[in-house]
């Protein structure tokens, strides 16, 4: 029997929060802050909840969540490191990495930079740290230049509320060989806003990785993020993201990045968990030469929904942009993948690319996939494709006419329509988690948590 879903007629329709909460969390913080959380909180007020009558979010119905249930902060008291799981803390690469920050329930609950790293000038810090000791670096680049908080009602109340975040900063010429780590992870149930600001100045480079991940929960939960990348002239920035939430939780998140001259960004993203998860990926390429790949995989199970709306901006002449999204679907979920190409007028000489490949496992799922072109050049070259499939019969029975068993051989191939996605991760000990779930995900043994 197929569960539907009911609107709670009784339920608020929005997050309840107060201009108290804004104030009672800014307490102790800069008042540069609090005053900018304030301005937010303002505008959050004002703005409407988005609707079905808004192009981004007519196929997204969230009007099953509980927002007093949802929206409550998570009250689990003295959270401490030994609750995440292991295997997200170790190091990414050898024995060795540029830094690690782990926050459980949105409490920062483990820190360590390495020596030669912090040598080298870098920052690698907690938002809230960042916010108080280094104000000239963070006060112009917080929810200015990337992410605005008039973007709609969740940038807006993630400006005025969000709970904890990193700040790395690479100076000026820094190459930075190891990679940093972060780890957000729930213990409990309720509601988190976590922010990630990564600032890679001139022909400077770095990698960085987060997980977002939590434990099986009991009640719904909420997630409102926030992603800003900004990547100086001639730098190099790979970015991997991962999020693997309960099946309580719901995600906002906004994220985007800006590309100024010569510089190149590998953005990577993976979606595994959560109830409903709305995303806003976007890629603003500024400076002649700039490039960007985004790199997105996703497997939705059970009664999960993904929409994820990504943008790839060309805001100068002679960019090159490459997005690759593959996503699987099975039992009665839904997947929904927009994308669109833009250009400026004038922005000749560009090559943009973008493509969403669905492989459709079970008649009762469903996935869409949009991709869109809007260009005001005549001199270019963009392109767009998407498609979808079932599991090819072919190959498995290639490989059980090698002996190998259906459900085996079935398993190879899912696997292997991820494994170019799964190629691009930068840490062998990364892949082997990620293929260990998306194994759970095809022989149907997810932990629905």
């Amino acid at each position: 029997m197929v569960a539907v879903r009911q609107r709670r007629s009784t339920a608020p329709e929005a997050p309840l929060y107060t201009r108290d909460d804004v104030e009672a969390l800014s307490v102790s913080e800069p008042q540069w802050l609090r005053e900018s959380r304030l301005v937010a909180w303002d505008l959050y007020e004002r703005l409407p909840m988005p609707g079905f009558t808004d192009e981004a979010w007519r196929r997204t119905d969230y009007r099953h969540i509980n927002w007093s249930e949802a929206g409550r902060p998570i009250a689990v008291p003295n959270p401490t490191l030994d609750v995440v799981p292991q295997a997200n803390l170790e190091p990414l690469i050898g024995d060795e990495q540029g830094g690690i920050i782990v926050f459980v329930d949105g409490e920062l609950v483990y820190y360590e930079l390495n020596e030669a790293v912090k040598k080298q000038g870098v920052v690698f810090t907690d938002l809230a740290t960042a916010c108080r000791d280094h104000e000239d670096l963070v006060r112009p680049r917080l929810m200015t230049k990337a992410v605005l908080p008039f973007e709609g009602k969740f940038a807006a109340l993630h400006a005025a509320l969000w709970t904890h975040g990193v700040f790395l900063y690479v100076p000026r010429g820094t190459a930075v060989e190891l990679p940093f780590h972060v780890v957000m992870y729930n213990s409990g149930d309720g509601a988190t806003m976590g922010h990630m600001l990564v600032a890679i100045e001139e022909a400077a480079q770095a990698t960085i990785l987060v997980d977002y991940l939590s434990a099986p929960g009991e009640s719904q939960s909420l997630y409102v993020g926030a992603t800003e990348l900004l990547v100086g002239a001639s730098a190099n920035l790979r970015y991997v993201g991962l999020q693997d939430w309960n099946r309580q939780t719901f995600e906002f998140s906004y994220q985007r990045a800006r590309v100024e001259r010569d510089a190149n960004l590998d953005w990577i993203l993976g979606n595994m968990g959560g109830e409903l998860i709305k995303q806003f990926i976007e890629m603003e390429l500024d400076g002649q030469g700039a490039v960007g790949r985004v790199s997105g995989m996703f497997f939705a199970d059970g009664h999960q929904l993904f929409d994820q709306d990504t943008q790839q901006e060309h805001n100068a002449p002679l960019t090159s942009s490459d997005l690759l999204f593959k996503g699987a679907a099975k039992d009665s979920a839904r997947t929904v993948w927009q994308g669109m190409i833009k250009s400026l007028p004038k922005m000749q000489k560009i090559d943009g690319f973008q493509a969403c490949r669905n492989l459709v496992l079970s008649e009762d799922a469903r996935m869409d996939a949009i991709p869109g072109l809007e260009i005001e050049a005549d001199d270019v070259r963009c392109t767009h494709a998407a498609t979808f499939g079932t599991l090819e019969e072919q190959p498995v029975f290639y490989l059980m006419s090698r002996g190998i068993p259906r459900a085996d051989a079935e398993l190879m191939v899912t696997e292997g329509f991820f494994e170019e996605l799964l190629d691009r991760i930068p840490f062998e000990r990364v892949q082997e988690r990620l293929r260990a779930s998306l194994e759970a995900k095809i022989v149907g043994i997810s932990q629905i948590k």
